[in-house]
């Protein structure tokens, strides 16, 4: 035989055993208990032409557009509420794949609650305080909500007072709640009055969105940096704004502008945007006006409020038609907030701004189970099978660095027979959305992700998030961390985190002990060294603006919201306490 058949010989035999391989672990996969993994049905779905989806299989199930969800329609023939929808309140409220809250909510109750402002406020102890609009509380139980989380009871009665507010929780404490509630609850009884004309389309098939539509004008805009996180916050929005007059709806880049234009052009209250899809139909002024919001909320503030986004925020707070008027609320949310952003969000407030915090800045969930493990580079892909192996199936988010190692990743659990799907910002977004769908139905229960999923993600029953590649300072670091391992471990669930380290990830390793240490986490051998000298006195370098000398510190004064002294307003015996650990209050007076 010649040296070519030679070759091609052992070339074959290789990928004979790589086969081979591939089926014993495919069987490992079955035993353990996966589902059988799905190929990916690239050509359904990616066919967005008609040309193109004709030349289908008839049959085949072509998947919505995020954006296209279903919502409550109002008619005219309404009064100041619409009648019931069972078939809409299932779809909303249904409990199969919406985050329900766990028996271990009560750990949230326990975290320090830190609350700066000159206004005289008393947090809710329970959401029938609050002077809620009627609709706003049955959606409320509809939802499952059954008391508010730390951040929702100070965030419901400071709303009211019209000033801007910062507020900073963990993930998974129930921020995107705490803004819509009240604010939604205000405007139910005033939509008639403030918002925009819409046409009448409802049950109307002559409609015609370039002919009959008008130009949206909303009285809420949310902002948000990527697109599910978009889409989630729209979903939350569908839920609280069910029977009421109130439509939200959201953009997004990578679906087809030409139906988000028309869903706009029904009418719009609520708008979830991201910035590039929102300055785009910004710059078409009569698809587009934000002369008429009431309400700005930036979510995950620090990322939107960094250098990347500078430009665009700018354009989008203070560019075109955005109105100035006095009782204009600008709000923003986050998990983290170091100092760089901090100095910057500074530019958008007012500064008699309400600050809230709970617990520290940039701290990690106390229902997520943090576990680290020295794996070798070269020995990572077979720690983590076998890892995947070791437990029971469940819900499993993997995290890696960059697009190339997300794609190898699906590839070789797909090839050992689990079922796997990834995403990342290359992706289609077309491809995007059937991999979250796929994750969320369990058809692909393990989903390999980049950082775009790290913000925003709420999947019902994600047990475990495991770190493949834990975030380089280069990738976003502690605060990536932090906000990865929030994907697990929802509203008093419990969760798990499992981050491969080795000797490249030693730039983050001394934040990853400091972040142990203030969970209650055990630290293992291998990072012992890089343990503060005090364990009691952690000193997060991002968790004040300066440092107060002690003898000029404010007597009585606590930390404000970023960490740094307070004022003598904020601290005076008048006012709301400070800060403490989270205690029943006396019911509120409130009524909206």
């Amino acid at each position: 035989m010649s040296a070519n058949g030679d070759a091609a010989a052992e070339v074959t035999d290789k990928m004979g055993n790589a086969s081979l391989k591939n089926a014993e672990a495919a069987q490992r996969s079955r035993d353990a208990g996966w589902v059988e993994p799905v190929k990916y049905d690239y050509d359904t779905y990616n066919a967005d032409g008609k040309e193109a989806r004709d030349t289908l299989d008839p049959d085949a199930e072509l998947p919505t557009w995020a954006a296209n969800a279903t919502k409550y329609e109002w008619k005219d023939e309404y009064g100041d509420v619409g009648p019931v929808s069972p078939e809409l309140e299932a779809v909303l409220f249904g409990r199969e794949t919406r985050v329900t809250e766990g028996k271990y909510r009560e750990k949230l109750q326990e975290i320090p609650v830190t609350f700066e402002s000159e206004a005289k406020i008393r947090p809710i102890t329970k959401f029938q305080d609050a002077g809620l609009h009627p609709v706003m509380m049955t959606n409320i139980e509809l939802c499952g909500y059954q008391l508010p989380t730390p951040i929702q009871a100070y965030c419901l009665p400071s709303i009211l007072t019209g000033h801007d507010i910062i507020a900073v929780a963990q993930t998974g404490s129930g921020k995107t709640a705490a803004f819509f509630i009240p604010i939604l609850s205000q405007l139910m009884g005033k939509a008639k009055k403030l918002a925009a004309p819409r046409p009448f389309f409802i049950g109307n098939a002559d409609f015609d969105p370039i002919r009959d539509g008008v130009r949206a004008e909303p009285l809420v805009l949310v902002i948000a940096p990527t697109r599910e996180l978009a889409i989630q916050i729209f979903d939350e929005a569908r839920r609280l704004c069910y029977r009421t007059m109130l439509r939200p709806c959201v953009v997004y880049g990578g679906a087809p502008t030409r139906e988000q234009l028309d869903d706009l052009r029904k009418g719009c209250d609520i708008l979830i945007g991201t910035p590039g899809r929102l300055i785009d139909f910004i710059d078409r002024g009569h698809i587009l006006s934000l002369g008429r919001v009431k309400f700005t909320i930036i979510d995950e503030a620090d990322e939107m409020v960094s250098a990347d986004w500078v430009e665009d925020m700018r354009k989008i707070l203070t560019g075109g038609d955005n109105n100035e008027d006095s009782d204009h609320i600008f709000m923003m949310f986050s998990a983290t907030f170091p100092k760089d952003a901090r100095t910057l969000a500074k530019e958008y407030m007012a500064t008699d701004h309400i600050r809230i915090r709970v617990g520290r800045a940039g701290s990690t969930h106390v229902n997520v189970e943090q576990n680290v493990v020295f794996v070798d580079e070269p020995q990572k892909r077979d720690a983590l099978f076998d890892l995947l192996l070791s437990m029971p199936p469940s819900r499993t988010i993997i995290f890696v660095n960059n697009k190339k190692a997300a794609d190898f990743l699906d590839d070789y659990l797909f090839n050992k027979g689990l079922p796997s799907t990834s995403i990342h910002s290359d992706r289609t977004q077309r491809e995007r959305e059937d991999a979250l769908r796929a994750f969320k139905s369990g058809k692909a229960p393990i989903l390999v992700a980049t950082g775009v999923s790290a913000r925003g993600l709420d999947v019902k029953n994600v047990m475990h998030v495991v770190n493949y590649d834990l975030p380089s300072t280069d990738h976003g670091g502690i605060q990536e961390y932090v906000h990865r391992i929030g994907r697990t471990a929802r509203i008093g669930n419990k969760g798990l985190a499992t981050s491969f380290f080795n000797d490249k990830n030693e730039d983050i390793a001394e934040d990853l002990v400091r972040i142990f240490l203030e969970a209650k986490q055990p630290v293992p051998d291998f990072l012992e060294q890089w343990k503060p000298e005090d364990e009691n006195d952690l000193n997060f370098n991002d968790d004040s603006d300066e440092e107060v000398p002690e003898e000029d510190a404010t007597p009585g004064a606590t930390d404000d919201a970023w960490g740094g002294g307070t004022s003598a307003a904020a601290a005076a015996p008048e006012a709301t306490p400070a800060t403490g650990d989270w205690e029943p209050q006396p019911e509120s007076a409130m009524a909206w």
